[in-house]
């Protein structure tokens, strides 16, 4: 290639990035300096829309009318005081075991049912909300998109000047992509700060925000669980974090005129009590390599060795190599014709083989096809089974130099798909939380084992309580155990 020509090139781009930095930058409502900002405000209220019901629909809402209500007033009574008061937020409770909270532009904010448990009063969910409100008001994500945008155009630039990088290209902009997941050690502190500001203005005892950090650092919540990742894997823990949680709760205090600063832990307690703790084996679970979903009633097998991630709208099972995975999950569509017809279109699959099928007495259709994506031709066996009025779909797909060794394993799991009938794995229930009220005084560890819980356990509960075994309690002082 002339250099010259790569010369001009290289040109013309740095021209159009200068040129997009300059038409492109906004002030930031905390800061107050301009900065790189592809997205207005709109398009972040149309991500918030628009990503809002994939959310719900991938990770499940929490049926609990009262707690929604809960935590819906106090995200609005915080949003208020935010730098972008003006949002209408909303705060939402995800069907999740997983420890973790995640803000979405526009206003969203998203709790797990795991996070819940570990909190120990008001203040500490206080805190967690406003963190994330002050992502939302700082506008991290729309940062997060521009600089990924810019990115990605020096990522076109390399593919018009290698012919080689450019076969490359469309797996580096997945890679860049990736590097945005999490939000900045930066603006992690900056959250922090502003979490206990909008806390603090509301009343609350900021210092209680510190406290989920401890307990997290304890539990230690960084892998995902169900699709969903760690507080740590979203939130990189900036150092010193604590104190500096510490110092600002100091400093917000000698401004605001008043001296007393809600806790409120006996009035989040009890918020939480029955709450559903951990796995909720009533939305399906594995047991002797059989998965079993005891709402809708079918089960089928797991190949031994393959990992399950269950969520609310797929059942996603891959192998230990990651070069093969099986997808389950419902079909909108009526029929199992009608589903694998929408399939092939919707995929653009090229049919190597079709047939009407039976499976445990169930009508089904099953089809071999071919995918093409940006990384080359997979081989796909679809299953579509109609059990009672709904159709369920299992695509099990690898490389199709693969396909002949992973097709066996593909078929038995979706040609033993049956009705559920055996009420002893029908009748399963959920761990809960409940809370209970201490006698007498003692330590926490006399208190949990005079409540029944087992010794291999203590530490657990003792995290989930935010103490230590040793602490003292006194009377009337109410705790959190795990029941059945």
């Amino acid at each position: 290639m002339d250099r010259q020509i790569v010369s001009k090139t290289v040109v013309k781009a740095m021209v159009v990035v200068l040129m997009v930095w300059a038409v492109s930058c906004a002030i930031n409502p905390v800061t107050g300096k301009r900065e790189l900002m592809l997205l207005s405000s709109a398009d972040e209220l149309a991500m918030g829309q628009q990503s809002d019901p994939q959310i719900l629909q991938t990770f499940g809402k929490y049926e609990d009318a009262d707690l929604a209500r809960y935590v819906a007033a106090l995200g609005k009574k915080l949003g208020a005081l935010s730098h972008q008061p003006n949002l209408d937020y909303s705060i939402k409770v995800l069907d999740s075991p997983v420890v973790n909270a995640f803000a979405v532009p526009g206003g969203y904010v998203y709790l797990t049912r795991g996070i819940l448990a570990y909190l120990n009063d008001e203040a500490e969910l206080a805190g967690v909300v406003a963190h994330e409100i002050g992502h939302i008001a700082a506008r991290h994500s729309a940062q997060q998109y521009s600089q990924a945008q810019v990115a990605q155009l020096g990522l076109g630039l390399g593919a018009m000047v290698s012919e080689k990088f450019r076969k490359y290209a469309g797996i580096a902009q997945f890679g860049v992509g990736m590097l945005f997941l999490s939000f900045s050690r930066d603006d992690e502190r900056q959250a922090d700060a502003l979490g206990v500001e909008y806390s603090s203005k509301a009343g609350y005892d900021a210092n209680h925000m510190a406290n989920l950090f401890v307990s997290l650092e304890r539990l230690n919540p960084g892998e995902a669980q169900g699709g969903l990742p760690g507080w740590f894997s979203t939130h990189p823990n900036p150092p010193d974090r604590i104190a500096a949680i510490k110092r600002d709760t100091q400093e917000w205090r000698a401004k605001i005129p008043q001296t007393q600063f809600a806790i409120n832990r006996d009035q989040y307690l009890k918020q939480i009590d029955g709450i559903v703790f951990g796995e909720d084996p009533r939305q399906g679970y594995v047991e002797g390599n059989i998965f079993y979903h005891p709402q809708l009633r079918f089960q089928f097998p797991v190949p031994e060795g393959w990992k399950v991630n269950n969520t609310a709208s797929q059942v996603q099972i891959f192998n230990q190599e990651q070069n093969a995975i099986i997808l389950f999950s419902m079909a909108p569509e009526k029929t199992p014709s009608a589903a694998a017809d929408a399939f092939l279109k919707e995929s653009k699959a090229v049919v190597v083989k079709s047939e009407r099928t039976q499976v445990n007495g169930m009508q089904a259709r099953r089809i071999t096809s071919d995918v093409t994506t940006e990384q080359g031709v997979i081989r796909v066996l679809s299953y579509f089974i109609q059990k009672d009025k709904t159709v369920y779909v299992f695509l099990g797909y690898t490389e199709q130099a693969r396909f002949d060794s992973y097709f066996p394993v593909f078929d038995q799991t979706m040609g033993r798909f049956k009705k559920l009938t055996d009420s002893n794995k029908i009748n399963v229930k959920a761990d809960r939380l409940a809370v209970r009220k201490t006698s007498r005084q003692g330590s926490l560890r006399q208190t949990l084992k005079t409540l029944g819980v087992p010794e291999d356990k203590l530490e657990e509960h003792a995290i989930l309580n935010g103490m230590k075994l040793d602490d003292a309690l006194p009377g009337s002082t109410i705790i959190k155990i795990v029941v059945k």
